[in-house]
């Protein structure tokens, strides 16, 4: 089975259109003929159906408060974990550049190669097969989320576990810096040492790579609990 096929079973979704799928794995950095317009058009279906989603499970919620809670759902920290989850990195197609700085694991480039995936399905497919796979792998962070909790950053959230617990709050750490000036990409280290825990996030910024390595401590206690 070649690594499309595996991703296929992965994604419970078989392309008519094969090239559709390898287009939107396709980074701008491999040639002009990439994913950015399928990215675009994922953007949307990923909005409408998180939003939709929203609408009906909490009928009591506000407008602002929805909002908040899509805006947790939909960025691209949360897009990222999830692409990495379906080991988006291994069918990743970049120019040489990309490759050789670790393209395949970095969190923008998954991210918006899940919204590209998403387009594609939507295009090879309708609306409710979109929906339906959307769905399928954000139920659990749907089923998880809590109201109060949505308008709260994962740095906060994670704060106010660690205290409401007496434990001690967690320390960030700079690793690694890489990419020019307009283009950079930082890696984060979160140590906690009560429970003792490290992991690490990366993003465009250091407050953004803080907070994807924040995301990911909170889902590891969560999951231990």
């Amino acid at each position: 089975m070649d690594k499309l096929a595996r991703l296929e079973k992965r994604l419970g979704y078989q392309f008519r259109d094969r090239e559709l799928l390898q287009l939107a794995l396709t980074h701008r950095s491999a040639g002009n003929r990439n994913n950015e317009r399928l990215e675009f058009l994922g953007d949307s279906i990923v909005n409408h159906v998180i939003a939709e989603a929203l609408y009906h499970r909490f009928p009591e919620v506000r407008e602002g408060e929805m909002s908040r809670m899509r805006a947790s759902l939909v960025k691209g920290d949360t897009l990222a974990r999830v692409a990495k989850e379906l080991e988006f990195g291994e069918c990743l197609k970049l120019g040489a550049g990309e490759r050789k700085s670790g393209g395949h694991r970095r969190g923008s480039i998954l991210a918006d190669a899940f919204e590209a995936v998403a387009g594609a399905i939507l295009l090879d497919s309708d609306v409710d097969t979109c929906r339906r796979f959307l769905l399928e792998h954000f139920e659990s962070r749907l089923a998880d989320l809590d109201q109060g909790d949505a308008g709260k950053d994962a740095k906060t959230r994670l704060q106010e576990f660690l205290q409401g617990r007496g434990n001690p709050l967690p320390v960030y750490e700079l690793l690694n810096v890489e990419g020019e000036d307009h283009q950079q990409h930082f890696e984060v280290s979160c140590r906690l040492q009560r429970p003792r825990l490290s992991v690490q996030g990366e993003g465009s910024s250091r407050r953004k790579a803080e907070q994807a390595a924040a995301a990911t401590a909170l889902e590891r206690l969560n999951a231990r609990a």
